[in-house]
């Protein structure tokens, strides 16, 4: 049982995602999980979403580059060791994961160019800013 993916490239440059995520909200298309990459200047953006057709269309009425391709996805019991388990298992059968990120979760890991300011900007925002000791705490 597998899912589709969306991805796209995009300028890695402030408003580029925004632009793609606000388009998906007007054609009613719900985010379930997604991976930001950078590769410079560039990056790609992966998107496990409600409605992947949908997702796709608009992507390419904004004539983006993107693809739709197949992945799994597995859900994990949250105890020490089960995602070296699952990938020991993965190895084993001699498959290479060649990435992997997480889904449906309210916990985001944003990488920016200026973390101070971005804490500053969000401190005054409806979001809960975590810090190295609350990861001891989360329940998934």
């Amino acid at each position: 049982m597998s899912v589709s993916q969306i991805s796209v490239f995009i300028e890695s440059e402030p408003g580029h995602l925004v632009r793609v995520l606000d388009s998906f909200v007007e054609a009613g298309v719900n985010v379930r999980g997604y991976s930001a990459s950078d590769t410079g200047d560039y990056g790609i953006v992966r998107f496990i979403v409600d409605n992947p057709d949908a997702a796709l269309a608009v992507l390419r009425d904004q004539n983006a580059a993107c693809a739709k391709s197949e992945v799994l996805v597995l859900r994990l019991e949250d105890t020490p060791g089960e995602l070296a388990r699952v990938m020991g298992i993965i190895a084993d059968c001699h498959i290479n994961v060649t990435y992997s990120y997480s889904l449906i979760s309210t916990y985001i890991v944003l990488s920016v160019n200026d973390v101070a300011a971005a804490e500053r900007m969000l401190e005054s925002e409806p979001v809960e800013l975590l810090g190295q000791d609350d990861l001891a705490h989360l329940v998934a």
